[in-house]
């Protein structure tokens, strides 16, 4: 059985970390052998991924653990280059842990297909035929897929837009809604608007320009929430800690920190981006599309029309720290590189996913967890302490540090509280 409590796995050397894993997780050495390759992608392998290959780019793979999402244990695979997201991520979760982890859910995988349609001789006139044929045109777009509809997919809804006043005046927006399953969709939603397009020409006398998935998926949306008990979040009581914080104080603090994202973008912008720090980290691992979930939730943070915080903190009757956050979340387990890269498929086993939407809700979990993590950090002892005495590492080795000497550069670097490269370079002399 699969738990994500190892203790002690941060102070393990490497190849003791992936035994524990393995053993953790319920599965073999061969099962996790992708992690221990150089970025886990074999030069051979790129080369028929991406034009132009000329080797491969790796980035740092953690685990975040303490993880229990809808009362399964997990262990999250997190590639990310930045320190304290994964150790941030993993305490938070380990709060959680107290009031039974996180809780989530994700909508049907219904994706959006845009076709812009130009030159159109009578707008209303245009849009009005087109709904008048929504059922014959859903039919059409049914049959397009034959594999996605066997497995319960496809066409699911079909809208019409005038666009008026744009820089090139107005025309109109046919969303095809698609339901994709355990796919991304893009592949699928693009072929798809492709087919229909002559269709579409013949019944609104215009033509059909764009035709491609829209990003902001605001019909496949992923939801988690979290309780964290307020005795969970006191900490620095022992004597050793100038400035003791009760887990009132810190409930406090942290929402209000939220409620500074809730009103002004500028601090939204950083506070959604430590969001995304998690999801991100999550979505890469596991080869997904980053650059979309990205899009998606920038655009679905400004739905209103004014950019504000993709999460929600307060406190539940009894003084506990409520979390939830909601954003689109467009990942598949189908297709692309999910099914090509290695370590991606070793991440998706690791996590024991089977579909789509349980990748969906252990992604917006993480996000909501690193969200805190943040919060946290700022509404106390500020994000500088404990993200810099995990950067110091990375400055001693850019000052030259090997070996031995990377740990006692970094640890005179975070008592001196001057975590720079000069001074781990001045370290080193002495």
């Amino acid at each position: 059985m699969t738990t994500s409590r190892i203790h002690g796995f941060y102070n393990l050397p490497l190849d003791e970390r992936l035994t524990e894993l393995a053993n953790a997780a319920g599965l073999s050495a061969a099962d996790l052998e992708a992690f221990t390759l150089t970025g886990g992608l074999a030069p051979n392998q790129a080369d028929h991924m991406v034009e132009n290959a000329v080797g491969t780019f790796g980035l740092p793979l953690g685990i975040g653990l303490n993880f229990i999402v809808n009362g399964r244990e997990v262990l999250v695979p997190m590639a990310i280059e930045e320190p304290s997201v994964v150790a941030g991520a993993s305490f938070m979760a380990k709060l959680a842990r107290a009031a039974g982890g996180f809780q989530a859910e994700a909508s049907a995988p219904e994706m959006i297909g845009q076709m812009q349609v130009l030159d159109v001789p009578d707008l209303p006139k245009a849009r009005q035929a087109l709904l008048e044929q929504k059922a014959n045109l859903l039919a059409e777009a049914d049959v397009i897929d034959p594999v996605l509809k066997k497995l319960g997919g496809g066409a699911r809804d079909l809208e019409v837009r005038v666009i008026e006043d744009s820089p090139i005046g107005s025309f109109l927006v046919i969303h095809l809604i698609y339901d994709v399953r355990d796919a991304m969709g893009a592949n699928a939603v693009n072929t798809a608007c492709e087919k229909l397009a002559p269709r579409v020409e013949n019944i609104t006398g215009g033509r059909v320009h764009l035709r491609i998935l829209s990003n902001l998926a605001d019909r496949r949306l992923a939801r988690a929430r979290c309780t964290i008990p307020v005795n969970e979040m006191a900490f620095g009581r022992d004597e050793s800690e100038a400035h003791p914080y009760t887990g009132e104080q810190v409930r406090d603090g942290i929402i209000a920190a939220w409620a500074f994202a809730a009103a002004d973008p500028y601090r939204a912008a950083t506070h959604n981006k430590g969001i995304m720090n998690g999801v991100d980290a999550v979505v890469i691992a596991t080869g997904n599309d980053w650059r979309a979930i990205e899009a998606g939730a920038h655009a679905y943070a400004a739905r209103s029309g004014r950019y504000t915080s993709l999460s929600t903190w307060g406190k539940d009757a009894d003084g506990n720290l409520t979390g939830f956050l909601e954003m689109p979340m467009a990942v598949g387990i189908v297709g692309g590189a999910t099914k090509v890269h290695p370590t991606a498929k070793a991440a998706l086993k690791l996590m024991g996913v089977k579909t789509a939407a349980k990748l969906a809700e252990i992604i917006v979990s993480v996000g909501l967890a690193q969200n805190l993590a943040a919060l946290r950090a700022l509404a106390t002892e500020g994000i500088q302490r404990g993200h810099m005495s995990l950067h110091a590492r990375q400055v001693a080795i850019a000052a030259g540090a090997t070996g031995d000497m990377i740990e006692k550069v970094a640890v005179q670097m975070v008592a001196e509280k001057t975590v720079r490269i000069d001074r781990a370079e001045e370290i080193l002399k002495e």
